[in-house]
């Protein structure tokens, strides 16, 4: 089979076709591809640095074609309640005298949200504040929850790019244990 080029056509135009002649992918598939690998690099940092765990792989898990942003979801209702229980145990830790009791209460549903996305630095913090709290020690108390806060908001902004750029990349076929 002999090609014959017009002279009409471009360069611009001829990459497309000469891409899937040559490589058998098209340039979008291309950026797809380099997609997909930087979604991955993304998730693995996130379990490299400590702010997911297995949790994590066990929610994408449950997306499917029914419920395609389930992860998405998840992951908002997760901020959305975790920055009332947020409020709630700041305002504990100024009240006095400070009800420990109460302020456990706070910190234990804060944990519980956390470990069911898995947000393993957050759930760890929330541990040590809790045992700080039985200590009634709110120095500690104190230095732990700005931790928390600390790793909420930059779990947040990590799981925004994350999430950001997994709309992007569309439908994702299973979660991968291994990053991609």
């Amino acid at each position: 089979m002999v090609l014959h080029i017009s002279s009409a056509l471009t360069a611009s135009a001829l990459h497309p076709l000469l891409c899937f002649c040559f490589h058998n992918t098209y340039p979008e598939m291309e950026n797809a591809s380099g997609l997909h690998r930087q979604l991955a690099s993304m998730k693995k940092n996130l379990f490299d640095q400590g702010y997911l765990d297995e949790q994590f792989y066990q929610l994408e898990e449950l997306q499917d074609e029914s419920s395609p942003n389930f992860v998405e979801e998840v992951v908002t209702l997760f901020f959305r309640d975790s920055s009332r229980s947020m409020a709630n145990i700041d305002e504990a830790l100024q009240q006095c005298p400070r009800d420990f009791h109460r302020l456990d209460k706070f910190l234990h549903r804060l944990k519980g949200s956390a470990s069911s996305i898995g947000a393993a630095k957050m759930k760890n913090e929330c541990t040590r504040l809790r045992e700080f709290c039985s200590e009634e020690n709110l120095d500690g108390c104190l230095r732990s929850f700005q931790k928390v806060k600390n790793d909420h908001t930059i779990l947040r902004q990590k799981l925004e790019n994350y999430l950001q750029l997994l709309r992007q990349v569309g439908p994702v076929d299973r979660a991968s244990r291994s990053g991609s």
